[in-house]
């Protein structure tokens, strides 16, 4: 007899071959092309785990993000969440056991936050919504979620207008953990916010993590952030993967020269000190570059790369990625089959 399988070895989320492509209108009114937003990507987070995604504006992030948060549905491909595929839920399981285990903090908390509504309002919504326990109960997880993110009493009675930047994005986190998800999606959750409340709120998402067991996909165009807070980090560009890995692993040995030009972007004090500058722009994701999508941008390219997408390539602890010429490292092995 086959002993049962142990659903909690599975990842929280699962992506399979996602694909998606939207309709745009250009040129004629009859002329409709494809934007290739995300192409063949395959990624998982595990429970308690943090992805860091990574890649330039326009790189597909906040599409995957709303593929992950079930928004968005995917051209093709499969979403699974622990081990069930999302898209054959019905709309009320996804709604309720999906849409309850997944937070979502967006980039600008004063245009995500309701400002009309008070902070007591604002978190409490949710579990109104999701018909969370008595009032009574409601109004108790309101004063724990303000008392997890740091925030004191009198903060309930504010509008988000009345807070500091640094202020409503913890409401906007507070908010996201209503529901005690497994899973958060963070969209650049620091960009709008000065340097030092920045560093606030990473420490504050670092803190989450390690009391309550969530899971995390953090997203970023500033590679050395998401260094600091990942456990793997995957890097996008024009929808594709192209290097995926352990945090220590991308940040300290990377493969892909896109992802050598990123951290050179953002250097320490002590690595990296010369910039890599990309010439040209990012090409349309309505008629990408042939074989490797950043051919048209890098110094290593040559007519190899112009014949079709690398197979992934893999070197120690699941670090791979998509080259023909990568940067110089351990001698790799080749993953049987590619991506």
């Amino acid at each position: 007899m086959t002993a049962p399988k142990d659903s909690t070895m599975d990842p929280l989320v699962r992506l399979d071959g996602i694909h998606v492509r939207h309709r745009a209108r250009s040129g004629g009114l009859l002329r409709r092309d494809s934007v290739h937003a995300l192409t063949d990507v395959t990624l998982e987070v595990g429970r308690g785990e943090i992805l860091g995604l990574v890649g330039e504006s326009g790189c597909g992030k906040s599409t995957l993000a709303r593929v992950v948060t079930g928004l968005q549905r995917p051209t093709e491909g499969r979403v699974s969440f622990r081990g069930r595929d999302l898209w054959a839920m019905s709309a009320a399981e996804r709604r309720t056991g999906f849409g309850a285990a997944v937070g979502v903090v967006f980039q600008d908390a004063s245009t995500a936050l309701n400002p009309r509504l008070p902070v007591r309002r604002i978190l409490r919504d949710p579990l109104d919504v999701h018909d969370r326990g008595t009032r009574a109960e409601r109004e108790d997880r309101v004063e724990e979620l303000l008392d997890l993110v740091g925030l004191p009493g009198h903060t309930l009675q504010a509008l988000p207008g009345q807070l500091s930047g640094g202020q409503r994005q913890r409401v906007a986190i507070a908010r996201a953990l209503a529901l005690e998800p497994e899973l958060i999606v963070a969209d650049e959750p620091t960009s709008a916010l000065d340097v030092s409340v920045r560093a606030q709120i990473l420490n504050l998402l670092v803190d989450l993590r390690a009391r309550l067991g969530l899971g995390m996909v953090f997203i970023s165009h500033d590679v050395q952030t998401v260094r600091y807070l990942a456990d793997r980090i995957a890097v996008l560009y024009l929808g594709r993967v192209v290097e995926e890995g352990g945090a220590a692993e991308v940040s300290g040995a990377s493969r892909h020269p896109y992802t050598e030009a990123l951290l050179s972007a953002t250097p320490s004090l002590l690595e990296r000190p010369e910039r890599i500058v990309l010439h040209g722009p990012v090409p349309s994701a309505t008629n990408p570059p042939s074989g490797c999508p950043f051919r048209t941008r890098c110094w290593k390219a040559d007519d190899a790369c112009a014949i079709v997408f690398p197979t992934a390539t893999e070197g120690s602890g699941g670090h791979r990625w998509h080259c023909v010429h990568p940067q110089e490292g351990a001698v790799p092995r080749e993953v049987a089959g590619g991506k």
